[in-house]
């Protein structure tokens, strides 16, 4: 589909703010992160820490393993 999030984003495996399991000791996520204003330092499929940089209209995330998103392309969805 074409409004599906990318993997190092979507896959809903691992929490793309802490890198902890989704469902195993789950923690409150600050509201920064709720309203959607902090970008992943998380890969959601793998959970490695990615290379992220933030940008004045936006940032890039890199996984080693799964690629690079943009918040343009996610906006664009």
């Amino acid at each position: 589909m074409a409004n599906e999030l990318p993997d190092l984003v979507g896959a809903g495996v691992y929490n793309v703010h802490n890198g902890a399991l989704i469902g195993e000791g789950e923690t409150a996520l600050p509201s920064i992160a709720q309203l959607g204003l902090r970008p992943p330092r998380f890969c959601a499929a793998c959970g490695r820490k990615m290379a992220v940089q933030v940008r004045p209209n936006g940032w890039w995330a890199k996984c080693s393993r799964h690629g690079q998103v943009d918040s343009a392309e996610l906006a664009a969805r």
